[in-house]
């Protein structure tokens, strides 16, 4: 089987919080950002490749029952981190903007195995509401 990943949804408390942090610090480009800004979606997302976008759910969306999937809430999954890879250039602009919005860097590591092999240096932070990010680059 051959697969790749579609999305990955986020709890979010504020979901335009989320949409500037994600677009602005991270630097992902949104995705109905503005048809959720003006009503017309109930969502936003952001890219993170052109095969996999990562949605901006709002927790209070957790309290029902999910239509479409008849899920309560997270199912029971909490989430540890997600990881993003970028070139080396985008990695470091990515630090540079984390210091410039006060984000704190959680936690660093080189030489860390991943989906492509060994990345020579990776960071975490968190997004507005806690969720862990952890970005690296490969050579």
């Amino acid at each position: 089987m051959r697969a790749r990943l579609d999305h990955l949804v986020c709890w979010v408390s504020d979901q335009l919080l989320s949409l500037q942090f994600y677009e602005q610090v991270v630097g992902l480009p949104g995705v109905r950002a503005e048809q959720f800004r003006h009503g017309r979606a109930p969502f936003p997302s952001v890219r993170i490749s052109p095969d996999t976008i990562l949605d901006l759910m709002s927790f209070e969306a957790m309290r029902g029952v999910d239509e479409a999937t008849g899920v309560r809430g997270s199912a029971g999954h909490p989430v540890n981190h997600f990881c993003l890879a970028v070139n080396e250039e985008d990695f470091d602009a990515l630090q540079v903007r984390l210091k410039r919005h006060d984000v704190e860097v959680s936690g660093t590591r080189t030489n860390s195995f991943g989906a492509r092999g060994i990345a020579p240096e990776i960071i975490y932070f968190p997004d507005p509401d806690g969720n862990v990010i952890e970005v690296r680059y490969y050579e």
